[in-house]
């Protein structure tokens, strides 16, 4: 009876890789860097895929792919301001976040509640929700959270925070692609984007790549002369500023003559 039943379980061992429906994402991008000039007024970047099989297609609930793009985390001040005897605002309460991404987007084919689980997204952290609020806020104010509500409120506006419900397109439940416009604003660093495929609301697969956004040219060296060579670049700044003013005062006496 022993030797029966190590015989059946070493059968269905040497069976399991022919049942699996395994699904792998390979993905690609437009462009793997974003360059920042001083003329920089924002881009776009493709984020494309497919996906890798060994067996058919399953049958049954259909596949959903989840894109997030995440740039570099980076801590935050939240300050709230309020009246002073009706007079003068002042700074009231202040929240420090340890940690927040600089710009966050999260696209999907469906609307995410159907296309990934609670458990899931607390897991990953894939939701904009749970990105930010994952970070503890050390603070005397009891209502940190509503400080955190604030951050996304504001980014949100400067659409540096990006909800993009059924925004992924799926082409056969095999090629998948999306869009995701970046700012003007963009922090400098390494952007993470993830891809995650899910059925059931679990995730069966991910895979992930890095954007880099880099100032280029000129922004680049006056940046890098501002933190490298801080004295000459405030003297160069001095410089510019007084030609600047000799220049237009200049002009304004030569019209004056005129």
């Amino acid at each position: 009876m022993r030797m029966r039943l190590s015989t059946l379980i070493c059968a269905l061992l040497l069976a399991l890789p022919a049942w699996a429906t395994d699904e792998e994402v390979v993905l690609g991008l437009s462009s793997d860097h974003v360059s920042i000039t001083t003329s920089f007024d924002g881009s776009e970047i493709l984020i494309f895929g497919a996906v890798k099989r060994e067996q058919p297609i399953p049958t049954g609930e259909p596949l959903q792919v989840i894109i997030t793009v995440a740039g570099p985390s980076e801590s935050v001040v939240v300050r709230r301001k309020a009246k002073w005897k009706n007079f003068i605002w002042v700074n009231t309460d202040t929240v420090k976040i340890d940690q927040a991404p600089a710009f966050y987007a999260v696209a999907t084919t469906a609307p995410l509640s159907s296309v990934l689980t609670r458990t899931e997204d607390l897991r990953e952290k894939v939701t904009l929700e749970h990105a930010i609020r994952s970070v503890g806020a050390a603070s005397d104010a009891a209502d940190a959270p509503s400080f955190t509500d604030a951050i996304i409120r504001i980014r949100r506006k400067a659409g540096l925070y990006q909800t993009l419900e059924g925004e992924v397109s799926l082409d056969q439940q095999t090629l998948f692609r999306t869009a995701i416009t970046m700012p003007a604003n963009l922090t400098e660093g390494d952007y993470v984007a993830r891809i995650f495929l899910t059925r059931n609301g679990k995730i069966i697969s991910t895979q992930q790549t890095t954007i880099g956004v880099r100032k280029v040219g000129l922004e680049r060296w006056l940046f890098t002369l501002s933190r490298q060579q801080s004295i000459l670049y405030g003297l160069m700044s001095l410089a510019i500023a007084i030609a600047a003013g000799w220049g237009a005062s200049a002009a304004f006496q030569m019209l004056r003559r005129h």
